[in-house]
């Protein structure tokens, strides 16, 4: 975008309110990030811009997302598009440095833990720009994934860190993060999955293959360490294509792991539905109505263990262990071969347990925790304890 331009969204801003300027770059962010910015949007005490780095660029994971949430258009679009992490980082850190010295926001929230996460917080702290961290706390324990890099470090430089479970706020406070800059509000995608619900549900999208309820397995796999190595995804498109041998699979491919395959040659035969990436309400209309869902996704974890719906994650670890503990999730590693045992397993659902705060109304709490860091709401101190419990609170 034009230097002009930026300079134009910098004037818009009311005199007198300070300005949020939130950083998505990748799908999973726009669900965490609609219910704040909605939520700011109704209370009216602060300005807000919404940055996009373009990491995620590819229309049928993009547009098809942002189209359906309560979110604007983004006020300033970068073009960081692909490339390795350094390439990507560095891409992102180096426009929004630019982005923040036109906007000149009073804060900046990130979601989540990909690249456009690390690369706004690091950007903003070297501006002296307090950072928010949504979705703060999360831990695999597991170094040789990038996202636990981009989330622990980015939690070290945030002012404001919003957890969204209770073992989060633990993991902090074992790295010594002080505990008067953490927030329990709850899980903010969970206000965008029960948001979209009722009419995902209306939807159907099973019947447009010539599926039922139940009567399906959903898959979506996408993480480097998976669809990277050639041996590892042939393997899992092989299970894959022996698990739709038993039950019919949807496999909405990513468009990463769609040109994996294709340059392998891989294609699953028979009871496998190859479609493209779905729209929001879509993906929700067949995850709620599957039988299972077989993932590599975090989010997916989450948004499973709240509908009930029985979930088996093909990694090694989760930074999610609540999806275990009270949900649906069950880790199968990084064995693919373990998929053709998933028909068996569906026998040997459990009920789940909602965690605390994933109520549908945690966008509220987040706003609030953002409104009285800023100063615009002064019916209690922020930081520790008490902030903890006002945000746990309805806004007025």
């Amino acid at each position: 975008m034009a230097e002009a331009a930026l300079t134009t969204f910098a004037r818009a801003r009311r005199r007198g309110r300070p300005l949020v300027a939130h950083v998505v770059g990748a799908r999973p962010n726009y669900m965490k990030v609609a219910p704040v910015y909605a939520a700011l949007e109704r209370s009216g005490r602060v300005d807000q811009r919404l940055v996009h780095t373009g990491q995620h660029y590819d229309r049928l994971v993009n547009d098809v997302f942002f189209n359906e949430l309560p979110l604007p258009e983004p006020h300033v679009q970068l073009a960081v598009g692909s490339g390795n992490h350094g390439e990507q980082t560095a891409k992102a850190l180096d426009g929004l440095e630019r982005v923040f010295l036109d906007l000149r926001p009073d804060v900046v929230l990130v979601p989540g833990d990909v690249n456009s996460t690390l690369a706004a917080a690091l950007a903003a702290v070297k501006l002296q720009i307090p950072v928010c961290h949504l979705e703060s706390g999360l831990r695999s324990f597991d170094w040789a994934m990038p996202e636990e890099h981009n989330r622990r470090l980015t939690d070290h430089v945030s002012s404001l860190l919003l957890t969204h479970c209770e073992d989060a706020r633990e993991n902090l406070a074992a790295e010594g993060i002080d505990d008067g800059r953490v927030a329990f509000v709850g899980n903010t995608m969970i206000d965008s999955l029960m948001a979209s619900l009722p009419g995902a549900l209306e939807r159907a999208a099973y019947a447009r293959l010539g599926l039922k309820p139940r009567g399906y397995l959903l898959v979506t796999l996408h993480r480097p360490a998976l669809v990277d190595q050639a041996d590892l995804l042939a393997r899992t498109v092989a299970a894959i294509a022996e698990l739709g041998a038993r039950i019919p699979v949807v496999f909405p491919v990513h468009p990463r792991t769609r040109d994996r395959m294709f340059q392998l040659g891989l294609s699953p035969d028979g009871g496998v539905h190859l479609v493209d990436p779905q729209p929001y309400s879509d993906f929700v209309s067949l995850m709620a109505s599957a039988a299972g869902v077989v993932t590599d996704s975090g989010g997916v974890q989450e948004e499973t263990t709240v509908l009930g719906v029985p979930c088996f994650t093909l990694r090694d670890s989760t930074e999610r262990p609540v999806t275990i503990s009270h949900g649906t999730n069950t880790l199968l590693g990084l064995e693919p071969e373990r998929l053709t045992t998933i028909p068996d397993l569906l026998g040997d659902r459990h009920v789940a347990r909602i965690p605390a705060l994933w109520d549908g109304r945690a966008g509220e709490r987040a706003a609030v925790a953002l409104e009285r860091f800023l100063g615009v709401r002064q019916d209690v101190a922020v930081g520790g304890p008490l902030l903890r419990a006002a945000v746990a609170r309805r806004p007025d």
